[in-house]
């Protein structure tokens, strides 16, 4: 109901902000809005149509893994730790393994390998739902887990930054790397709340304390490595991570001595109708978001926050970062346009630009992953997965500018 409230509200606003507009003499406001109907509406199917060859290609490895036993031994190893946080799903399911996949390529920073992955696990835990269009509390676990996107190495941004002309694109990996464990945190303490999971747990406080450490260990090895290095070892060590994984498939379906081939095609063919049907979803919700901006709505809303800030004496250096962080948890290519727009008027290496970028990486596209996740297994009631995702959201992006202060104030 959450999401039905929000899609509406976007409606609401952009046609009284144009209304509003159109009593000053902005006429124009309404050709705007409709010509980014269109043009949200086209993006949509292209960004479904750009899915279709990265599903194909990962659901057919993915296929491949299952068949090899890969998945199932994966899900055995996590099994202790996912069947406290989704106990409604049966002990040692191999669905664990898919989830598994899905939060090591996000983690990554492979967000092409991280979605078909999450899809296949979506798409598993759809076959044992017993009410085919409502969210399970399993599932609305997995996507608040999803939105707020834990990341270890963020390749995408540190790619803008250098494409903008950073003179060191990967000083923002650190504080990327503090927003977004916080953000995950928040994330899962909110919905083991929500659903009544145990967090004094003995295995899933011993889980949270070994992942801890392990940031702790990424965070003391990065910070003693040269700027240039970072980027160079964090890109190269995800890929080759990656690939080895797919290698490890590959071998583990010739040594169970099934036609790796075949299996390959079968997953293929599943990615491409799931492909085709998220379309109807991501039109509805970029549609949405895309009349919402072209009304002029955003920019009030970041006028206001800038005049709360102000009056309430608090520094507003981080305020020309605040577009990215309003247009984070509704669209990701918005967001990252918002970034690069701050680093193009600010300068790549501006306060600014660092703010933006930390935001950026800190958490994931809440209504997209929405759109994209539920829509694929045709989730009409999402309950309360919007807010609690929005609501994390928003813990991640002031962690995102505090830290942001912290290293670059």
């Amino acid at each position: 109901m959450v999401l039905n409230y929000i899609w509406i509200a976007f409606f609401v606003i952009a046609f009284a902000v144009a209304i509003i507009k159109s009593f000053t003499g902005d006429i124009g406001v309404w050709s705007e809005i409709m010509n980014s109907s269109f043009s949200s509406a086209r993006t949509a199917f292209e960004i479904s149509l750009g899915l279709t060859g990265v599903l194909s290609l990962w659901l057919g490895i993915m296929k491949i893994g299952e068949r090899g036993g890969i998945i199932a031994t994966f899900a055995r190893w996590v099994s202790p730790f996912f069947s406290r946080l989704f106990p409604s799903l049966p002990k040692d399911s191999p669905i664990f393994g898919s989830i598994f996949m899905n939060f090591s390529a996000n983690m990554l920073g492979l967000d092409n390998a991280a979605t078909p992955l999450g899809l296949k696990a979506m798409k598993e835990m759809q076959e044992i739902n017993t009410q085919k269009d409502r969210a399970t509390d399993a599932m609305i676990m997995f996507l608040v887990l999803n939105t707020t996107g834990l990341t270890l190495v963020p390749i995408s941004v540190m790619v803008y930054r250098a494409q903008m002309g950073a003179v060191n694109p990967s000083d923002v990996f650190l504080p990327i790397l503090i927003a977004t464990y916080i953000t995950t945190l928040a994330g899962l303490i909110i919905t083991c709340i929500k659903q009544r999971i145990n967090l004094f747990d003995r295995v899933i406080l011993s889980t949270i304390a070994v992942v801890t450490a392990i940031i702790g260990g990424v965070l003391a090895f990065f910070m003693n490595l040269p700027q240039e290095k970072v980027s160079l070892y964090s890109t190269v060590g995800a890929n080759s991570l990656l690939f080895t994984i797919i290698m490890l498939f590959l071998m583990a379906g010739v040594r169970k001595k099934i036609n790796v081939y075949e299996a390959f095609i079968d997953g293929a063919k599943e990615g491409f109708k799931t492909a085709v049907t998220i379309i109807p979803y991501l039109v509805a919700i970029l549609v949405a978001i895309g009349m919402f901006r072209a009304s002029g709505a955003m920019d009030y809303m970041t006028d206001g926050i800038t005049y709360l800030v102000a009056a309430c004496g608090v520094d507003t250096d981080f305020v020309g970062a605040i577009p990215t962080a309003l247009m984070k948890p509704l669209s990701g290519s918005g967001a990252r346009g918002m970034m690069v727009d701050a680093m193009t008027t600010y300068g790549a290496d501006s306060f600014v630009a660092r703010v933006a970028s930390t935001i950026q990486g800190s958490t994931d596209t809440t209504l997209y992953i929405i759109a994209v996740y539920f829509g694929a297994v045709g989730i009409k009631n999402s309950r309360y997965a919007a807010g609690v995702g929005i609501i994390a959201d928003f813990i991640g992006i002031i962690a995102a500018i505090f830290t942001a202060y912290v290293f670059f104030g």
